[in-house]
């Protein structure tokens, strides 16, 4: 946790102006009498060093999302035992002596998900496409469901083997969407597919009949995916819910204490809307 109140609360990604964390956590601030705002960052890749280093002498703390939350990783001074786990950190500050500290809030707001769409942790199937970040907290959280096991498949497959080697108890590798389908109880989407566009990560016509349908991407009015998903019968959200989560779970993180969920909550609905 930080030492005090941070200089500076940023998001970081590429692209990251459709974010609607600015909306619930600039909310949350205001609630609490904190006298921050929580602004975006744009950083393209080549740049993320040295904004970084900006950042660290600042005292910020702050967000990261897509596609800088490996490299964040391997910038953190300390991680915590999660953001190891997952070689991933979404949530970050920095400590008075100057070292940035990583975490990854991105399991809890995962798992707060799952429970929403009533998803069986126990002995759960889960089907993932991806192999970065997100995919990484998804097989963060799977480990720790009692007999669960997590099929990942990828455009890059050797990328998602690499990932697979860290969690060789819980996650294996197909080398096609379809097999890896076959008998999940849990279809989750960990790739950007479908935040620009409405591309789908797989056919929905594809998906296992009582599969329960996980979209981490989120889009005003929800992604193609998972409103035809809904359509063809499946339980299906998108990654909002994960979003406000690991958002809280980020507050108590820089602040000491929990937000205020329901305040939260109302600004993200409205601003999705």
């Amino acid at each position: 946790m930080t030492d005090r109140l941070p200089g500076r609360l940023v998001l970081l990604g590429h692209p990251v102006a459709h974010s609607l964390s600015p909306a619930f956590q600039n909310a949350a601030l205001r609630h609490a009498g904190i006298p921050l705002t929580y602004q975006v960052l744009d950083v393209a890749p080549d740049s993320l060093t040295d904004v970084l280093q900006g950042l660290r002498e600042q005292h910020a703390a702050g967000n990261v999302t897509i596609p800088h939350k490996e490299a964040v990783a391997l910038a953190c001074g300390e991680l915590t035992p999660l953001a190891q786990r997952a070689a991933a950190v979404n949530t970050f500050w920095t400590r008075d002596d100057g070292t940035l500290v990583g975490d990854n809030t991105d399991v809890a707001g995962f798992e707060a998900l799952a429970d929403a769409l009533g998803v069986v942790r126990e002995r759960c199937a889960v089907a993932c496409f991806g192999s970065g970040g997100a995919a990484s907290a998804v097989c963060a959280a799977v480990e720790r469901w009692p007999g669960a096991v997590v099929t990942l498949t990828a455009r890059s497959l050797p990328r998602a083997r690499l990932l697979a080697q860290r969690f060789e108890a819980s996650v294996r590798v197909a080398e096609s969407p379809r097999e890896a389908l076959a008998g999940a109880n849990l279809v989750v989407n960990a790739t950007p597919i479908g935040l620009r566009d409405d591309s789908l990560p797989v056919a929905i016509s594809d998906l296992p009949r009582d599969a329960r349908v996980m979209d981490l991407v989120y889009r005003p009015g929800e992604t193609r995916w998972v409103r035809a998903a809904r359509e063809a019968g499946h339980v299906a959200g998108d990654g909002r819910e994960m979003l406000l989560h690991q958002g809280a779970a980020a507050f108590v993180r820089w602040f000491h204490r929990p937000p205020d969920l329901g305040i939260m909550r109302r600004a993200l609905e409205a601003a999705a809307a």
